[in-house]
């Protein structure tokens, strides 16, 4: 473990777009700066993400400075569109997985663009205020710890060593044409090199540079990792091996979930050090 390290840094500005690779990021105590601050919802409220629109793989956000994003896709007319962060007025309600969220409608040529982009209604919403909007599920957080509009979780850690040993596992089995995967099939924030396969799963706590995580629970994987993030298709992989070699309880599991014990910048080349 002396040489592990950060290997990556990943920020995703719109919930299951396409993100960015920045070499540095600010660690604020709901996520990285600037991550899952957005997302799409139905008329109804409810979130909409690569479950129900695989497409959105190919839909792509950039960080603008003020903290409004430009959305990008292939295909569409305009290519992109520069979406402000919303003015503090006019909140709409998020439903999140069950969690009910305030939030700030996007002006309403963002939800134009998008629905047109989808052939689905859908509106672009901003979180203005994580300190305080969405809590981290209490049994394994404190009861002062947000979350943005990241599944569950304030970051997501995978590393190198335990994607080289699964597509190992992907190469021997019936869907081998499937493999390698890709990291970005997992979506995680930080990826770590420098471990032995699989060594995440007995962290507790590490820090990462100067900063302090705990590792509260595995992260349970779902359809997802199985759309290919430059196409939008879907196979069987990771699933079908997961289930065969990562069942823990009902839950197929690649990475850990992470909680901020501490603020601060992350820069790529950090080095990893087990806490607990």
């Amino acid at each position: 473990m002396g040489n592990a390290e950060l290997h990556s840094i990943h920020v995703h500005p719109v919930k299951a777009f396409r993100g960015q690779a920045p070499r540095e990021a600010v660690v604020e105590p709901w996520g990285l700066a600037g991550d899952r601050r957005w997302v799409l919802i139905d008329a109804s409220g409810r979130v909409v993400t690569q479950r129900q629109q695989p497409s959105l793989a190919r839909a792509a956000a950039e960080l603008l400075p003020g903290g409004g994003v430009r959305l990008s896709a292939p295909g569409r007319e305009p290519a992109d569109i520069r979406c402000p962060e919303p003015e503090r007025a006019g909140t709409v309600t998020v439903d999140i997985f069950g969690d009910k969220v305030m939030a700030l409608a996007a002006d309403p040529a963002a939800h134009a663009w998008c629905s047109a982009y989808l052939g689905e209604d859908v509106h672009l919403v901003h979180m203005h205020d994580p300190a305080t909007s969405r809590a981290v599920d209490p049994e394994y957080a404190r009861p002062d710890e947000t979350v943005s509009f990241a599944d569950g979780y304030p970051l997501l850690l995978t590393t190198v060593a335990s994607l080289d040993a699964l597509n190992t596992l992907i190469a021997r089995g019936d869907n081998a044409d499937e493999g390698p995967l890709p990291m970005n099939r997992f979506r995680p924030n930080v990826v770590v090199s420098g471990t032995e396969p699989w060594a995440e799963d007995s962290w507790s706590r590490i820090a990462i540079g100067d900063i302090a995580f705990r590792v509260p629970k595995a992260c349970a994987r779902c359809v997802v990792t199985t759309t290919d993030q430059g196409t939008g298709d879907r196979g069987r992989e990771p699933l079908r091996t997961l289930g065969r070699f990562r069942r823990f309880g009902n839950s197929l599991v690649f990475g850990q979930n992470l909680i901020p014990e501490s603020t601060g910048t992350l820069r790529i080349g950090d080095p990893l050090r087990i806490l607990e």
